[in-house]
C-alpha cells in the first residue's frame, strides 16, 4: 500500500504579493512627486545660464528622483507579473490578452528606465565637468518624448487589455475593468502633447504635467486600486480549497474505495 507523496508548497501568494508592490508604487510615486515639487520647473531649454544653474544647484535631488523612479518601475514589474497570474488562473484561454498587456508593460518599463537613464545623463553633466548646455538639451528633449506620447501609447495597450480580461475573467471586481478602460481612453490625450514642445511651464508639453495629470497618474492610480483588492483578497470568482496533506489522504483513500468497488 502507497501513500501519495503530498509536499506542502511554499509558493508565494500571488495576490499578497501583487497587493505588496502597488502599495511600494503609491510609496514610491508620493515621494518622487514631493521631491518634484522641491526642484520645481526647469527653465527653457534656449535660455542655457539658467538651463545651466538649474542642473548645478539640483543634480542631486534629480539623481535621486532617477533612483526611486528605478526602485518604482521594479515594483511594478512584479504587479504586471501577479495582475497576469490572477488573470491565467481564473481564465487560462485568456492568457495570450494577458500576455499583451504584460508585453507591453515591460516595454513601457524598459524605455521609462531608457529615459530616467537620459535624465540621470543631464544631472551627471554638471557632476565635476564643465556643464555642456547642448548636451544637456539633446538628453531633456529625448526623455520628454518617451515620457509623453511614447508612454501613452504603451499605457493605453496595458490599460485596454487589462480593462478586457478583468471583466472577462472575473478575477477581480467588474469596475476595475471599466476603469481600466478609462484610463485607457485618457491616453489619447497624452499623444497629442508630442507637438507641444519642450516647455515644463506649458500644461501640455512634451512630458510635461499635463501628460503627467491626464495619462500617468490615472494608471498609477489604477495601478495601486487593483493592488489594494487584491491584498483584501477580493475577487469576482470562487477560490479554490487548499490542498492539504489531510484534505490529499482522504481524497486518495475515496479514489481507492471507488476503485475496489
Amino acid at each position: 500500500m502507497t501513500f501519495p507523496d503530498v509536499r506542502p508548497s511554499n509558493t508565494p501568494d500571488v495576490k499578497r504579493w501583487t497587493g505588496i508592490a502597488a502599495i511600494n508604487v503609491a510609496v514610491l510615486l508620493i515621494t518622487e512627486f514631493v521631491l518634484h515639487q522641491v526642484v520645481g520647473p526647469r527653465p527653457e531649454l534656449d535660455d542655457s545660464d539658467a538651463l545651466e544653474a538649474f542642473f548645478v544647484a539640483h543634480h542631486n535631488m534629480m539623481l535621486t528622483i532617477v533612483l526611486i523612479d528605478t526602485v518604482l518601475m521594479a515594483a511594478i514589474i512584479v504587479f504586471l507579473a501577479g495582475f497576469r497570474q490572477i488573470i491565467t488562473h481564473a481564465r487560462h484561454d485568456l492568457q495570450w490578452i494577458a500576455d499583451v498587456g504584460f508585453g507591453a508593460g515591460l516595454v513601457f518599463v524598459a524605455i521609462t528606465l531608457v529615459g530616467d537613464a537620459m535624465e540621470a545623463g543631464s544631472a551627471l553633466d554638471v557632476v565635476g565637468l564643465d556643464p555642456d548646455v547642448s548636451a544637456i538639451r539633446a538628453l531633456t528633449e529625448g526623455h520628454a518624448v518617451m515620457f509623453g506620447a511614447t508612454g501613452c501609447v504603451l499605457l493605453a495597450v496595458i490599460s485596454a487589455s487589462s480593462g478586457y480580461v478583468v471583466i472577462a475573467s472575473r478575477a477581480l471586481p467588474r469596475w476595475t475593468g471599466v476603469v481600466a478602460w478609462v484610463v485607457a481612453a485618457l491616453q489619447i490625450f497624452g499623444l497629442a502633447t508630442i507637438f507641444g514642445g519642450t516647455s515644463d511651464h506649458f500644461w501640455f508639453s512634451s512630458g510635461g504635467v499635463g501628460v503627467t495629470l491626464t495619462a500617468t497618474f490615472p494608471w498609477v492610480a489604477w495601478v495601486i486600486t487593483v493592488g489594494i483588492v487584491t491584498i483584501q483578497g477580493h475577487s469576482g470568482f470562487r477560490r479554490r480549497p487548499r490542498r492539504t496533506p489531510r484534505n490529499a489522504l482522504v481524497d486518495w483513500v475515496e479514489t481507492a474505495s471507488a476503485a475496489e468497488l
